[in-house]
């Protein structure tokens, strides 16, 4: 009945994408058959390992982190655990031969949520992006190329970049919410209680690079991958078009979205370039 386990594994890993995150998802099905559950499992683990640092306030949030890390640790080593979702990420790290200090990387910046608030200098930052974004990117490429190193090597450093924007327009349209809910402040140099316009474009203008360096990865994934990645690429993409037309004494006092409509027309603009072949 392990084959049974495996698949109530997986679809609980499906069901936490398709609950947190709408556009995720979304782009998720715009991928292959092929690699979707694995990219699936992926961010069911993620997800889960961010939202006890994130959400779980009235629980001792130290003591349930080193508890998934040590079940995590159990997953990798013997190759199941009762936890679904960390046994059907266990399978996908396994399958595509991911490499250790990826899921090291992420699990010490999740680490440093529970207690570090202020990023102050760039080395900070970058660590912290590394660890809790470019990685993520990294696991996904190795399922994107399944699991072919040299295509794995030439792609590494654009997936980093998009992994970097995702996280950065993640961070600034969540400025309130970590902010005055979780005390926290990412974007080093920058004082959050006076944000001008003139900080507000560096960090665009920061974003904007790292989507420009991971436009040119997306171009040369294969096929299976493309159009979901493009997808994804496409609505952060609009969301930092609406972050820059949004004044600097606004955006720490909203969240900015893309409501279910414009996502419709998000897709069907990808899904034409698509098919004309011009990604």
């Amino acid at each position: 009945m392990k084959a049974l386990f495996d698949t109530v594994s997986e679809k609980c890993s499906k069901t936490v994408t398709k609950s947190y995150s709408t556009s995720f998802s979304i782009a998720t099905k715009m991928l292959a058959p092929t690699i979707r559950q694995d990219i699936y499992n992926i961010y069911g683990f993620v997800r889960f390992a961010d939202e006890i640092v994130d959400s779980f306030h009235d629980y001792d949030k130290e003591n349930l982190f080193k508890r998934f890390e040590d079940s995590l640790e159990n997953a990798l080593v013997d190759k199941i655990s009762i936890n679904p979702i960390l046994n059907s990420f266990q399978h996908t790290y396994h399958k595509y031969n991911i490499d250790k200090h990826l899921v090291d990387s992420f699990m010490e910046s999740m680490k440093m949520d529970l207690s570090k608030k202020k990023y102050l200098t760039q080395e900070e930052f970058k660590a912290y992006i590394y660890g809790s974004a470019d990685v993520v990117g990294l696991m996904c490429l190795k399922v994107f190329v399944k699991g072919d190193q040299k295509k794995y090597e030439a792609l590494k450093e654009s997936a980093m970049h998009l992994g970097s924007a995702f996280q950065k327009v993640n961070f600034l349209r969540d400025l309130k919410a970590d902010y005055e809910d979780l005390s926290r402040s990412y974007f080093p140099n920058t004082d959050l209680e006076k944000l001008d316009e003139d900080s507000k474009n560096t960090i665009i203008a920061e974003i904007e690079h790292n989507f420009n360096m991971g436009l040119q990865g997306i171009h040369q994934l294969p096929a299976e991958a493309k159009f979901g990645v493009y997808t994804a690429f496409i609505y952060y993409k609009k969301l930092l078009n609406k972050l820059k037309k949004t004044p600097s004494t606004e955006i720490k006092n909203t969240r900015i979205r893309v409501n279910n409509y414009q996502k419709m027309g998000l897709l069907a603009q990808c899904y034409v370039n698509y098919r004309l072949n011009l990604l």
